[in-house]
């Protein structure tokens, strides 16, 4: 063993490490979300816009069937029944159904973005 000068002692530091180096092809977007990089910010942006159209679909619709009511009951004034006919049932059953479709749509859009950034 060669003998060393007192003055030129190697000191070794353990320590985590400051920088992981990614293996080449593999990136974790948990990881990217997390630590808010540009990939991550473009995931839950993407999650985001898929959420809002399914909003902005059902909006539609309900513009759609709600919008003409006013003009149908201007133009029947005096058939209060038949005003709260349509209001309770042949507009409640759609109502319900277009409900039941915007939440299975919002939990398929984030049980898709949940896959996509689980970790396997």
């Amino acid at each position: 063993m060669p003998h060393q000068d007192p003055g030129e002692r190697r000191v070794v530091v353990t320590g985590p490490p400051r920088r992981t180096r990614r293996a080449s092809g593999y990136y974790r977007p948990r990881t990217e979300i997390d630590e808010q990089t540009t990939l991550g910010h473009t995931y839950v942006r993407s999650l985001m816009r898929s959420q809002l159209r399914a909003a902005l679909a059902v909006f539609a619709v309900l513009g759609l069937l709600m919008g003409p009511l006013p003009l149908v009951f201007a133009a029947m004034p005096d058939a209060h029944r038949l005003q709260w006919g349509i209001l309770g049932f042949c507009l409640y059953a759609p109502l319900v159904l277009l409900a039941l479709w915007y939440v299975r749509r919002a939990e398929r859009n984030e049980r898709d973005f949940v896959r996509l950034v689980e970790d396997r």
